[in-house]
């Protein structure tokens, strides 16, 4: 039997049989970088919004310029919701379906530490740009490769800095710490009582609370009651936004000194703009840190008004950053070259700083605590701390 197709039917035949050889051709010239993180679901996602917007600037500068190996950045996005499930879920997903040459994320540390040994054992390479608990780039360092690197604060760095500040603030120096129970905090006192042992001190009083707590008086008490004129606090900006409001009911403001959680605006939104500009907390980068963060945070402000926590932005747009410089440098795709790539990097510029040499096989933290800066809120913005205390501190005071 002879079948006849129209003149149509034929056309619309030929352009379907050529989309479909077009597409893998199409795919073969675009790179993906994944994106798997909170942007919805807990109180940190609003650093997972602020890094999305980073990751897809660096996208657009670099595809701008020609892309990588002359091919086109393409980002791939996941909503992890801060669930360690779904995270999983996200990450095979990015690696087995899409193919992605390397992941950026996550938001949430807890989520990181479920899902390490996926990449880690289909050797793609990840950069955390948000999470910050010291053993997401730590568990697999003894291997012959570890794909694991952050550009982001570490927990330890972070309170070695806060630690330093307050023993240079201090008058009398008694020095107190508070902290929720959750697993974040307790952590952070532990890590807080080593480093203060470093510097042969000892605190004063050692308070803690419950995480859905809002009446801290009676441990503040117990911290007035000890003479502390310096306070660090080793919760996230909610608690801590607790924490300044229990002081104003007392009318006890010792200085406050805070983790990079205080950095989003639960922090203001529980404690109000004013009250809020009483605590420093640590940050990476701010705003106004130098002219490319001015520029990116303008450029991004523009596009998304309510943009939160600058800081969470300027990392993925630097993490997505060096993944690319790897990938030119490897002349591949392949995880295992970009892996290697990555630990012997030359100099890249960021929005943070101008990277040198920032990995090596024993070393995956882009960014240390010399990196850091201290910050505060100001009028409703982030806004870098840079007074005599500040100016004071040497390399020598950051013990850890």
């Amino acid at each position: 039997m002879t079948i006849l197709l129209s003149r149509r039917a034929l056309s619309a035949l030929l352009v379907t049989t050529s989309l479909a050889f077009a597409a893998p051709a199409l795919a073969q010239n675009e790179i993906k970088i994944g994106y798997n993180a909170d942007q919805s679901a807990s109180g940190v996602a609003e650093l997972g919004i602020a890094g999305l917007y980073g990751f897809q600037a660096a996208i657009e500068d670099i595809n701008a310029k020609g892309g990588v190996l002359g091919r086109k950045l393409v980002g791939v996005v996941r909503d992890d919701v801060a669930s360690p499930p779904k995270s999983i879920q996200n990450m095979n997903e990015l690696i087995d379906n899409e193919k992605v040459a390397a992941v950026v994320g996550p938001t949430n540390s807890g989520n990181a530490l479920a899902w390490l040994h996926i990449p880690q054992q289909k050797k793609v390479p990840v950069v955390s740009h948000v999470a910050t608990a010291t053993d997401i780039t730590a568990r697999y360092m003894k291997e012959p490769q570890n794909y694991i690197f952050r550009v982001s604060m570490v927990d330890r760095e972070q309170l070695a800095l806060l630690a330093a500040y307050a023993i240079k603030a201090t008058k009398t120096k008694n020095i107190a710490i508070i902290a929720d129970t959750t697993g974040y905090g307790q952590a952070a006192t532990k890590d807080l009582l080593e480093i203060l042992t470093l510097h042969g001190i000892k605190p004063v009083a050692i308070e803690k609370f419950g995480p859905k707590d809002t009446d801290m008086t009676s441990q503040l008490a117990k911290v007035k009651a000890a003479g502390a004129d310096m306070v660090i606090s080793g919760s996230l900006g909610d608690a801590t936004a607790q924490v300044l409001k229990s002081m104003e009911k007392m009318d006890y403001y010792p200085g406050l000194l805070s983790t990079w959680g205080s950095i989003n605006t639960p922090l203001i939104n529980i404690a109000g703009p004013k009250l809020a500009e009483k605590t420093i907390f640590a940050a990476s980068t701010t705003e106004d840190a130098n002219e490319r963060a001015v520029a990116l945070h303008k450029r991004l402000i523009a596009k998304h008004p309510n943009m939160p926590a600058f800081v969470s932005a300027a990392q993925g747009y630097d993490a997505v950053t060096l993944i690319a410089a790897a990938i030119a440098q490897a002349n591949s795709t392949d995880g295992e070259k970009i892996q290697q790539a990555l630990e012997n990097l030359g100099k890249v510029q960021g929005i943070i700083k101008a990277y040198d040499k920032p990995f090596s096989k024993e070393q995956h933290e882009a960014l240390g605590v010399a990196d850091f800066h201290l910050a505060q809120w100001k009028d409703g913005r982030v806004v870098k701390v840079d007074n005599e205390i500040v100016k004071a501190l040497t390399a020598a005071d950051l013990k850890r």
